[in-house]
């Protein structure tokens, strides 16, 4: 299954969940939240089985973080291979994405403009441009924008408009639009919307 480039709200709204985290998508301009996707809206009086619940769960991961199926799969394997809670192992490996880290770090306003930053060669890990935006950080890493990229206005309007406010894992210098990775995410720091019990439970009937 190739990787989702429509609305994120579209899929933010059929799964009642804010992939970008802000809850924004979910928001509608009079401060009223938006109906899921179609004619009449979700059957409320319908219950979803325990594998629909599952998969809900994989479907908010894959959407969220951008990626596709099988590279769902591979970290789901690799988390399962650690000696951890898997389910947690795999959205520590999710979050070490450095196109995540360059949304974490607010350099982007959403993981897709994030990712198109890594993937243009604006981005450096330890003072070395890497393209590619499934690159799994390790604590230590400085993720920064390269010095000729610093005055791109995509940037500097994400951060004007995220602020510098970062999650605890990092450490966000704005004078040099460099930061530190400071260590994996402790459990209380993951998206708390997420059951990561179920989705290993999906993948563990499914491959």
């Amino acid at each position: 299954m190739s990787r989702y480039t429509g609305p994120a709200v579209k899929k933010s709204r059929r799964l009642k969940f804010s992939t970008l985290e802000r809850g924004e998508e979910l928001r509608k301009k009079d401060g009223g939240v938006v109906k899921v996707p179609g004619q009449h809206g979700a059957n409320t009086r319908a219950k979803i089985s325990e594998y629909g619940k599952q998969l809900q769960e994989k479907q908010k991961v894959r959407f969220m973080y951008g990626i596709n199926e099988r590279q769902c799969v591979r970290l789901f394997i690799k988390a399962k291979k650690t000696k951890g809670v898997t389910g947690y192992e795999f959205l520590k490996i999710l979050e070490s994405r450095l196109d995540n880290l360059v949304y974490r770090l607010n350099f982007a306003r959403t993981r897709r403009g994030a990712r198109q930053l890594v993937t243009h060669g604006h981005i450096e890990v330890n003072g070395s441009k890497v393209d590619i935006a499934s690159y799994l950080c390790k604590p230590g890493d400085v993720i920064s924008v390269r010095e000729k990229d610093r005055d791109l206005v995509i940037i500097r309007q994400s951060l004007e408009a995220l602020g510098t406010n970062t999650k605890s894992f990092l450490h966000l210098d704005v004078e040099t639009l460099s930061g530190k990775y400071l260590g994996y995410p402790e459990q209380s720091e993951l998206n708390q919307g997420i059951q990561a019990n179920l989705i290993v439970e999906y993948y563990n009937r499914n491959i």
